[in-house]
């Protein structure tokens, strides 16, 4: 096994939910020690479900490979434990609620005063200025006061999209932010403060749509499985009843659609679906004549003029059809003495594990850190 990149990184995060612990189990699969720091009664995300042989799975997900230590930070002799970690840690990664750190007076421009190689990381819902920095902000939401349920799924009542896009997404750019600052690190032999919140995160996913509204004919609407600027694009039956869904991206591949898989290659040049600006306008009957065609189809046939035509397509899934996936890369990792199967991280290195490290249970290291790294009486940032 090769070594890991992060090997000899010290992490200590504060954190709880799903955006610091996502960056952070991000940091551990890389080499990194990471020293997750709890209340007493555990990070919530502990309780969101017990799915996974009795633990939850949000929690097995995102912390994998930490250890676990649980200080209430308002006691002195913990804040002087916690001192004692930060004082060899190279980075610090939290998402309290807003400003609960400065307020506990160990905000992350402090402990860069006293520690000048220690790099930051501060994930908060949305930012440290501006009239709303002082929301609580969950990820649904964020993904309502970003305008992201604005142009997702179809017509009709709102709906979420269904994982956790916000705080995913604001822990990968964490995880950016924090390993660009240790490149920074080595040559400035300085840390760096890194910011991140939710909404940054979800506003800069809705660029398009943005730009769309702010400089052009106005946003998207909901449009469910098709796209508001290509055609076709969408899902179609089959008829076995079998749904999939397909995309054309260029006139090649529309011409090549029109010859195998319509068998009518003078609808590529038809005047009202000659390019995709057209065939976009003319939607309704492109789909139509589309839909023609499929129903006379079963799944396999289709599969089959859609290979010929080199056409992109895709099953429509459950869940369940996800398990069974053949494309699937999953690690086994051990949860309360049992295997658990959980999906491979989806980048795939020389330094790849075998296995997935265990999840900690709530202050399971605590001991053993605390003789470690020994804190000094009456010590405190």
């Amino acid at each position: 096994m090769a070594s890991k990149p992060l090997e000899g990184i010290t992490v200590v995060a504060l954190e709880q939910a799903v955006a610091a612990p996502y960056c952070s189990s991000r940091l551990a699969d890389a080499g990194a020690r990471v020293i997750k720091i709890e209340r007493a009664e555990g990070d919530f995300a502990r309780g969101y479900d017990s799915a996974v042989h009795g633990e939850s799975s949000y929690f097995v997900w995102i912390n994998r490979g930490k250890e676990s230590i649980s200080l209430d930070l308002r006691n002195e002799d913990d804040r002087a434990q916690f001192t004692a970690l930060i004082a060899n840690a190279d980075v610090f990664i939290q998402n309290l609620a807003p400003g609960a750190t400065v307020r506990l007076g160990f905000g992350s421009e402090k402990l860069r005063e006293t520690h000048r190689r220690l790099i930051t990381c501060d994930i908060s819902g949305y930012g440290e200025s501006g009239p709303l920095h002082e929301l609580k902000a969950y990820d649904l939401l964020v993904q309502a006061e970003s305008g992201l349920v604005a142009v997702s799924g179809a017509p009709g009542p709102w709906g979420r999209i269904g994982v956790s896009i916000c705080d995913i997404t604001a822990g990968m750019n964490a995880l950016i932010g924090i390993q660009q600052a240790l490149l920074q690190r080595e040559r400035t032999g300085r840390g760096s403060g890194i910011k991140v919140s939710l909404f940054d995160s979800a506003a800069e996913l809705m660029t398009v749509p943005y730009l769309q509204a702010r400089y052009g004919a106005g946003a998207p609407d909901r449009v469910g499985l098709k796209h508001p600027s290509i055609a076709p694009y969408g899902a179609f039956t089959c008829s076995d009843g079998r749904e999939f869904v397909l995309s054309i991206q260029n006139e090649r591949e529309w011409a090549n659609f029109c010859e195998c898989v319509l068998l009518r290659p003078d609808i590529a040049t038809d005047s009202r679906f000659v390019s995709n600006n057209v065939r976009t306008s003319n939607r309704s009957e492109l789909e139509t004549l589309i839909r023609g065609v499929f129903a006379e189809l079963t799944y396999a046939q289709a599969v089959d003029r859609l290979t010929e035509a080199q056409t992109a397509y895709g099953a429509i899934n459950s869940v369940h059809d996800l398990i069974q996936h053949p494309q699937l890369r999953t690690r086994p990792m051990s949860v309360r003495g049992l295997v658990a199967q959980i999906p491979a991280t989806p980048y795939a290195t020389e330094w790849d594990d075998d296995t997935y490290a265990q999840a900690p249970a709530i202050d399971q290291h605590g001991d053993a850190l605390r003789h470690e790294f020994e804190a000094i009486s009456g010590s405190s940032i």
